[in-house]
């Protein structure tokens, strides 16, 4: 029997790697989050703010039997340059406590992303490959990173890093979340009787562009933590195809049963920002599940990624060659999801 402590649970990672690691069999998984479980899932979950080291050291202290952590927290900060400092410190709070306690530490997995390469910034080098530098620095993945493989000379447990891009799933209050945020909207834009109009930039609806479901990600992380050839290895991830949104976008619409129109670039940031009420309203006539409407969709985040106007492709054959060969049809995946959200009542 093994013991994970997944930190970030909740998450659009965590909660798909809790599921996935008690799907297996043969695991224990206690999940860190800041707020409670709204559905019991047969994992232990500790509530813990990471950014109190002794908070952190009094409620993990006593994890003696833990041999696996798998983490997947982030906390956004309005700049940059802000990211580094609280997620350092979440990492090492996390980390370091369950360390000392365990002494069956087998290993530690970190999810970093994509970013760390400079995919944000504008285009860069492609297809990625984790032999890239990253790009200038701050990046709080590098320095997450560089202090874990410091930290774990000289003892008995190994590390590893995965590198996904724009993951694909379902978790509240995320602030990065793509496929909430397109339910959401295409949702908003039927009720108005409009068509679906890609709200991203002309360049970024016809660029290159990869995705991350979560399912995979949790096999994938699961695979990192287990598999003799990924011990102190990084790692790209993703589903393993390319697509452009200008080929997506009607079957998206497809799936809502509506028309779509050319892009029309809106910030959906402002444009997204006075539709709470409008959204209850539709809750109430659609018999919705009642979640909040500022929990369901991270318009900054759609913005970032409909903004994207660059390709984004990521080498994932370093993965393939330790022994992972999962893989994800992308376009499936966008319907697969889409829909399910609508079955769920998540949107209508």
């Amino acid at each position: 029997m093994k013991k994970a402590v997944v930190v970030g649970a909740l998450g659009v990672i965590g909660r798909y790697i809790v599921e996935h690691l008690l799907g297996l069999g043969g695991w224990q998984v206690v999940g860190l989050s800041r707020r409670a479980p709204a559905e019991k899932t047969g994992a232990e979950y500790i509530s813990v703010d990471l950014l109190d080291e002794a908070d952190a050291r009094a409620k993990l202290g006593h994890l003696a039997d833990v041999t696996h952590v798998f983490y997947c927290a982030f906390q956004a900060r309005p700049s940059w340059a802000e990211h580094n400092a609280p997620n350092l410190a979440m990492l090492v709070n996390a980390v370091s406590p369950i360390a000392a306690a365990s002494n069956s530490l087998e290993h530690v997995h970190l999810v970093e992303g994509n970013k760390i390469y400079g995919s944000h910034l504008g285009p860069f080098k492609t297809p990625a490959k984790e032999s890239d530098p990253p790009h200038m620095l701050p990046n709080f993945y590098y320095d997450q990173e560089t202090w874990l493989r410091g930290f774990q000379k000289g003892k008995g447990w190994s590390w590893s890093a995965l590198r996904p891009h724009t993951v694909c799933g379902f978790a509240l209050g995320n602030p990065m979340n793509i496929m909430t945020v397109i339910a959401v909207y295409a949702a908003i834009s039927k009720e108005l009787g409009l068509p679906l109009r890609f709200p991203g930039k002309p360049g970024a609806y016809a660029a290159v562009y990869q995705l991350t479901d979560s399912v995979l990600l949790a096999k994938a992380m699961t695979f990192c933590a287990t598999a003799p050839a990924a011990r102190n290895e990084v790692f790209n991830i993703t589903n393993g195809d390319f697509f452009r949104w200008m080929n997506v976008w009607p079957r998206i619409a497809e799936v809502f049963e509506m028309d779509w129109a050319p892009p029309q670039t809106i910030p959906l940031t402002t444009f997204m920002a006075d539709k709470a009420l409008l959204w209850e309203a539709m809750v109430a006539r659609h018999d919705l599940v009642p979640h909040a409407y500022a929990d369901l969709a991270a318009w900054p985040f759609g913005d970032y990624v409909f903004g994207t106007d660059w390709d984004v492709m990521t080498d994932t054959l370093k993965i393939r060659r330790a022994g992972f060969f999962e893989f994800e049809d992308t376009e499936a995946m966008i319907v697969r999801m889409l829909r399910d959200f609508r079955a769920k009542r998540i949107v209508p």
